[in-house]
């Protein structure tokens, strides 16, 4: 069984820097399609960043610059947030695919398992 669980999230000024973790049990994260996703207060989850098996990343476009999204030690995957904002306040939460697929979605639909998610919450 596949379980995904973040960490890292916090409550931090504009401008500054956090980095949020994703450790997975169950799943060799570099065998699958691995992306980010938030949920601002009050909206719908969207799309940050992903990378998939062969280290293609994508990005959305609020966050493309500052954001970095990356393989760490064993079965772990970062997001590291630059010059974060106060639009950038929401839960993060890591997903992964059922299928070795090489596509990084941006479509919550094309992600089989999720975490729990962190918050992140940026003052101005």
């Amino acid at each position: 069984q596949v379980q995904l669980v973040e960490s890292g999230g916090g409550l931090v000024q504009a401008g500054n820097s956090l980095r949020l973790s994703c450790v997975s049990s169950g799943r060799t994260v570099s065998a699958y399609t691995m992306a980010w996703f938030r949920r601002p207060p009050g909206k719908e989850r969207e799309f940050v960043a992903g990378v998939n098996r062969l280290s293609t990343k994508l990005y959305s476009d609020s966050v493309k610059n500052r954001f970095a999204v990356s393989r760490d030690v064993e079965n772990t995957v970062v997001l590291q947030m630059n010059d974060l904002k106060p639009d950038d306040t929401a839960v993060y939460i890591c997903a992964t695919m059922a299928d070795r697929d090489l596509n990084v979605p941006r479509s919550a639909s094309f992600y089989a398992y999720w975490g729990a998610g962190t918050q992140v919450t940026v003052s101005s």
